[in-house]
């Protein structure tokens, strides 16, 4: 296996898998990024598919900032492109498929793909005609087809921004206007590092809490305890996405773990992000397993990690110990902790206990 879990692709656990926390923006095919920029006669600063894949992969641990920064090269070619739009959320099930994933909760921000109606003006593209709105529409669009050919289930969930306060009235609203449209939840997203406008993003986490929204928060993968708490107490986050610098409080982590508080762990996007340690060895997430933490294993953002589920589970059994049995638990926790309507938990769970061999036991 490559030093960064991708080498081998190997698959230590051939059984049907739910993802909570990965990047529908941060999830496309490098194939697809180089066609749409030729079809739009963007100029990239390559010559082939592969080129842009170096590009953009990030294969030595780094900093969540230049991790971020990865997206301006290829969100400038998808943004404002209704085709491309659609056709990214399809093959994003039809990836998830292959990778045995039996149902997935995806997440963006719409801003970030319009180009119409959104201020500020996005990756300097001209203005054009596709609102935060549309893009909702043609991503529900892509991923309901999705669903249809590839037989499993997908929703998605909505990104308030850190450093685009204004942005978050918006997004609880279009999470609102399509909560029986396959949007299922709300999330703050982006760098940790940044001084954000909490008060504007708390107002739209108010909205969500008043209006049923479900609520999930990035929150310490690079900043400190003080965020989760912040995520939790103040944003009522149902779900923390990464989750690994609670440790440095133990009393809030004890907390959190008492709660049953479910944390979204992406082992191979925290090794490169600078968030865990770069020795899986010794990886943060270990702590949280070994404490029985309620957790799932997720892919994050696979075109700059070039990762699928499949190496995060195999970095996870090949340097923290996790187990077969791990996997079949944890599982089980991410489908209990999933954002679907209750009856449509039930029936992903009865899914998994019967491809597991388990006990069938519906009570969530």
């Amino acid at each position: 296996m490559a030093e960064n879990g991708t080498g081998d692709r190997q698959h230590v656990f051939d059984m049907p898998k739910v993802e909570l926390h990965v990047h529908l923006d941060g999830a496309m095919r490098v194939k697809t990024i180089f066609e749409v920029a030729k079809q739009r006669g963007i100029a990239l600063p390559l010559k082939n598919v592969e080129e842009l894949q170096c590009l953009c992969t990030l294969q030595e641990p780094s900093c969540l900032t230049d991790f971020l920064s990865k997206f301006s090269l290829f969100m400038p070619v998808i943004a404002g492109d209704r085709k491309a739009i659609k056709r990214i959320a399809y093959e994003f099930v039809e990836d998830k498929a292959k990778e045995g994933v039996a149902y997935v909760e995806v997440r963006y921000s719409p801003h970030l793909l319009a180009n119409s109606n959104v201020d500020p003006m996005p990756w300097n593209q001209e203005a054009g005609d596709v609102t935060p709105d549309d893009v909702v529409q043609l991503v529900n669009e892509g991923l309901r087809e999705g669903e249809k050919v590839f037989k499993i289930k997908a929703r998605s969930i909505l990104c308030c921004m850190r450093h685009q306060p204004n942005w978050s009235m918006g997004v609880v609203e279009l999470c609102k206007k399509y909560r029986s449209d396959g949007v299922v939840a709300i999330d703050l997203a982006g760098d940790e590092s940044l001084t954000c406008e909490t008060p504007v993003h708390q107002k739209a986490y108010e909205e969500a809490v008043r209006s049923g929204i479900h609520r999930t928060v990035h929150a310490c993968e690079v900043g400190p305890p003080s965020v989760v708490k912040e995520a939790v107490e103040v944003f009522k986050a149902e779900r923390i996405g990464h989750g690994y610098r609670t440790l440095e409080d133990p009393v809030y982590y004890r907390k959190l773990l008492d709660m049953n508080m479910h944390f979204e762990m992406c082992p191979i996007s925290s090794r490169i992000t600078g968030a865990c340690c770069a020795d899986f060895k010794k990886s943060a997430i270990i702590k949280f397993k070994q404490d029985n933490a309620n957790l799932s294993l997720n892919t994050d953002d696979p075109v700059i990690l070039n990762n699928t589920v499949n190496d995060d589970y195999a970095v996870a059994q090949k340097f923290m110990g996790f187990t077969v049995d791990d996997f079949k638990k944890l599982n089980i926790n991410a489908a209990k902790s999933s954002f679907l309507p209750e009856k449509e938990k039930e029936d992903l769970l009865n899914q998994l206990y019967k491809a597991y061999g388990m006990m069938v036991n519906t009570a969530l």
